[in-house]
């Protein structure tokens, strides 16, 4: 991927929750519309980079893996997040390669332990000291993106009027943790190594070597790990109706698992999966100052408008998580709908599904009319920017 396709904040030695730094941190974004246009931002997933959209798998079909998708899909003049109303900030995660991640450190050696919380300060910082905005219209994102999206609404509750989490989680529920297990498990393994538990490496870290990936190490861990996501990612009832054949277009099962799930896996950087991972395993908005671990009370502070959306057929962020989360908020704040698919987590991106990406798009263009300048954030933030 070249530089212009993204640009980069310097953030310096960036201090974590986790008591260690990472040396001369930068974080990736890239920019679609007027800066004086109100505010999105729209962070990345898990993998996710800021990449442009080429169909590389289908002959017939536009089908992008999931590993080079980005954000653009839902970006658009016919779309709600159209840069011609907007300011579209997509910020890319610690970890996925673009923002500092352990595949573009100087020199080898472990990546620090990083959280969500570090994720979006870095973020803030891009947002109010480099692009000079002193209030957001909205957050949202999908997956690890709405899991920054809760972050923002928990971290700066007073900073945006909406927040729309899809296909997400506010804390990483014990499940999806032993999910990941499994995940991490696969990759490692070829290492010869365990997972130190959930939140953790785990990689035997004493030699330079452990650092090192062979062509071999790669192509069979990464290749182990496409396969154990290909039954998380997409539903029973996907497989079952082989969706991967009559959408994707794709000529059977091991096609599907070769030359979708197995050629994702393959083109990432194992340590920065890593990464990514972890940040993810220790995903929890209460896990900050004044919450301190009390999650009703991390979800009762949200101000701004939320929407927030699972699918139905989520086999890691079930609707049953996001009915919790929304009667945690205070009454008036969270609204809770649930993509009617079969598409699994894929109901929320990378844009494959056609009807599910029309179904939020519709779902985020009625939240948006609907609470058009009325929030007290959405006063305060007008206010602001006049100052």
């Amino acid at each position: 991927m070249s530089q212009e396709q993204y640009e980069t904040f310097k953030l310096g030695d960036w201090e974590l929750q986790s008591g260690e730094k990472i040396e001369d941190a930068h974080i990736a974004y890239k920019t679609f519309g007027d800066p004086k246009s109100p505010a999105i931002v729209y962070p990345t997933w898990f993998s996710g980079g800021i990449s442009r959209y080429d169909p590389i798998f289908s002959p017939t079909l536009l089908i992008l893996p999931p590993a080079l998708s980005d954000n653009f899909w839902l970006i658009g003049d016919d779309k709600l997040l159209n840069p011609n109303n907007f300011f579209i900030i997509v910020p890319a995660l610690f970890g996925n390669g673009q923002s500092s991640s352990p595949s573009n450190q100087p020199s080898p050696g472990p990546f620090p332990k990083v959280s969500f919380y570090d994720n979006v300060r870095a973020q803030y910082e891009l947002v109010t000291k480099h692009l000079g905005i002193k209030h957001l219209r909205a957050v949202l994102g999908w997956s690890m993106g709405g899991a920054q999206a809760f972050q923002w609404a928990t971290q700066y509750p007073d900073f945006m009027d909406l927040v729309v989490p899809f296909c997400t989680a506010a804390k990483t529920s014990l499940h999806n943790q032993v999910f990941l297990e499994g995940v991490k498990s696969s990759l490692i393994a070829v290492k010869k190594s365990r997972s130190a538990g959930s939140g953790e490496i785990g990689l035997n870290r004493e030699t330079a070597e452990a650092h090192a990936w062979t062509a071999e190490e790669k192509d069979v861990g990464l290749g182990a790990l496409g396969r154990v996501y290909a039954g998380w990612g997409f539903s029973q009832a996907f497989y079952r109706h082989k969706l991967y054949e009559t959408v994707l277009g794709f000529k059977g099962l091991e096609d599907f698992m070769v030359n979708f799930w197995e050629k994702w896996a393959c083109s990432k950087d194992p340590e920065n999966l890593l990464v990514l991972l972890q940040t993810w395993q220790s995903g929890d908005v209460s896990q900050q100052d004044p919450y301190n671990g009390d999650f009703e009370k991390a979800m009762a502070s949200i101000k701004a408008k939320a929407l927030v959306l699972p699918s139905k057929t989520d086999l890691y962020f079930p609707p049953e998580d996001s009915e919790y989360e929304v009667a945690c908020m205070k009454p008036g704040i969270g609204t809770l709908d649930v993509f009617p698919s079969i598409w699994g987590h894929w109901a929320g991106g990378p844009g494959d599904s056609a009807q599910d990406v029309e179904w939020l798009d519709n779902k985020l263009s009625q939240f948006f009319a609907e609470n058009e300048g009325g929030s007290v954030n959405s006063l305060a933030g007008k206010l602001q920017n006049t100052l």
